[in-house]
């Protein structure tokens, strides 16, 4: 069975982890091709959205213990101290695989089951989270003394405030579909069963924008973290500003009569 699937759907790769017997968690040799995924996607000039699934009812596990475990007992190496990096490679592969990848293209998560551990670093490293009412986030790990290293302890105070993210980081505890929404986990809570449908149609409507002014303003939010104001703004205006020829042809279609009142 393959691990990792990519089904192209018109302009949106859908990313399927597909481990059952593991809850989907991830080894060494998953990391590996769901990084090679999503360069793919991000490599391929056709693709616009890409939605990160996992099969058979659940989205991660994290990282693989029972891998882990068997490498212990055989005195094998674990494979992720040659995962260093360096801070300007935005291609580099981390544990769980794309983490580290800084894509110039946005990716939704479709959440169902556990998404936990290194899973939920995973889900975090998405755009955005489609959840269906049924799933679950948590720091899992923190039972056996597995450390975030996939982003959490970064991504998580910055989506949703070191309030939050502390209770998470330091308890591990579950994290429930109704709770995610309201704390600015999840952007979308969907039926069981229903979240890889609903992030397709997300991805559609993202898809069917102007891409290159989505991806600047993406981008402009990404990059002014850490930045004084004054910088923020400039930086803001440096990639806006080359997209204004787009705003331009927009306001053209909108005095032709295209998206009255707020219409999509």
């Amino acid at each position: 069975m393959t691990a990792v699937t990519t089904e192209v759907i018109d302009d949106i790769h859908v990313v399927t982890l597909n481990r059952p017997e593991v809850r989907n968690a991830v080894d060494g040799d998953t990391a590996q091709a769901l990084h090679a995924a999503f360069l793919a996607f991000e490599d391929d000039p056709a693709a616009r959205v890409a939605v990160f699934h996992g099969a058979h009812g659940h989205f991660c596990a994290g990282w693989d213990l029972q891998h882990g475990a068997r490498l212990a007992a055989s005195g094998g190496a674990s494979g992720l101290d040659a995962l260093d990096f360096h801070s300007d490679d935005a291609r580099a592969i981390g544990p769980m695989g794309p983490s580290r990848l800084r894509l110039s293209k946005p990716v939704i998560a479709a959440v169902s089951g556990a998404a936990v551990a290194g899973g939920m670093e995973l889900a975090l490293w998405c755009d955005l989270r489609v959840m269906e009412d049924d799933a679950y986030f948590g720091v899992y790990c923190r039972r056996f003394g597995v450390p975030l290293i996939d982003g959490g302890t970064v991504r998580l105070p910055r989506l949703i405030g070191m309030g939050h993210a502390m209770d998470l980081i330091l308890t591990g505890r579950k994290v429930e579909a109704a709770e995610a929404l309201q704390m600015g986990l999840a952007n979308r809570v969907v039926p069981t069963g229903q979240a890889r449908e609903a992030a397709i149609m997300l991805a559609r409507q993202l898809a069917a924008f102007p891409q290159a002014t989505m991806r600047a303003d993406r981008e402009s939010a990404h990059a002014q973290w850490d930045l004084p104001l004054g910088e923020a703004l400039q930086q803001e205006w440096q990639r806006g500003r080359a997209r204004i020829p787009d705003a331009l042809e927009g306001a053209v279609r909108f005095a032709a009569g295209e998206g009255r009142h707020g219409t999509f």
